[in-house]
């Protein structure tokens, strides 16, 4: 899935915030260390699994396919900064409409956003234009010490035709080494991996096969004709498959050229040697 750097930036704001709004406001971030780092491991146990992020892409054949995100954040974030985050969801609503996709709000909480695409170039443009989207507006003003990870992803897929088939290789980088720490004034929140859960599948009607190149590729769950991979926060995730899928309009052409060649058999073929059988 390709996580972007302005919504897992946006999920660290909203992590950091309302703890860093705290910390200010007691007056321990920078006094008692001890005391500050007691604070944060207790808070990553309490916002254990905050942000469930479900990113799947599913592909019908070489003419077809959908991108679905699944969303859901705890009651526990949204009781920190609920504003913040559901504007941020409501912002996925309509960058999902902008791309002629729907999103279904589950709950305030939960959300589905679909993206169909009609072919790999397709999608590459789409998840960029989705994820990396820009907006005008500034984010409301954050203390200096809440600064944010920059998170560095890419998505490519590579199309082969072979008329009636289509070969594709797609390959997904996502650096998330930066949410191993966030640091506030030089103190160090640890524990992102148990606050964000991150997962990744792809789906074909023929299966995938992984493709394991270098040590930060991530070995996935085999669920049907889906693989599913486990993203890692603080880690380098590199995930490169080859699918194969049918190409429709390649068959759909040959069924024309056999629909065209059956019809001028069928009239200068059998039908003249049976008027010449009939005239002798």
């Amino acid at each position: 899935m390709n996580i972007s750097n302005s919504r897992l930036q946006k999920i660290a704001l909203c992590l950091i915030r309302p703890w860093n709004f705290i910390f200010t406001k007691i007056g321990i971030v920078n006094k008692q260390k001890p005391i500050f780092l007691l604070v944060v491991i207790s808070a990553s146990l309490m916002l254990s699994g905050c942000v469930q992020y479900d990113l799947g892409i599913n592909f019908n054949n070489a003419n077809n396919g959908e991108l679905v995100q699944y969303i859901k954040l705890s009651e526990k974030l949204t009781s920190f900064s609920g504003d913040y985050v559901y504007e941020w969801l409501n912002s996925l609503e309509r960058r999902a409409r902008k791309l002629e996709g729907s999103a279904n709000r589950i709950s305030p909480e939960e959300i589905i956003v679909k993206i169909p695409f009609s072919n790999g170039k397709e999608l590459q443009e789409k998840f960029s234009g989705f994820f990396n989207y820009r907006t005008a507006q500034k984010p409301e003003n954050v203390a200096d010490d809440a600064k944010l990870p920059s998170i560095a992803s890419n998505l490519f897929v590579e199309n082969n035709n072979f008329l009636l088939l289509s070969r594709n290789h797609l390959v997904y980088d996502l650096d998330l080494r930066s949410l191993s720490v966030l640091t506030s004034k030089g103190n160090v929140l640890s524990g992102t991996g148990s606050i964000v859960n991150l997962d990744f599948s792809l789906q074909t009607p023929w299966g995938v096969k992984n493709i394991q190149q270098t040590e930060d590729a991530i070995q996935p769950e085999k669920n049907g004709k889906q693989l599913i991979w486990k993203l890692n926060p603080g880690e380098l995730n590199h995930i490169e498959v080859v699918f194969w899928l049918p190409n429709l309009l390649g068959i759909g052409a040959l069924i024309i050229i056999l629909f065209v060649w059956g019809g001028y058999y069928l009239r200068y073929t059998l039908l003249e040697s049976g008027l010449k059988d009939l005239q002798s």
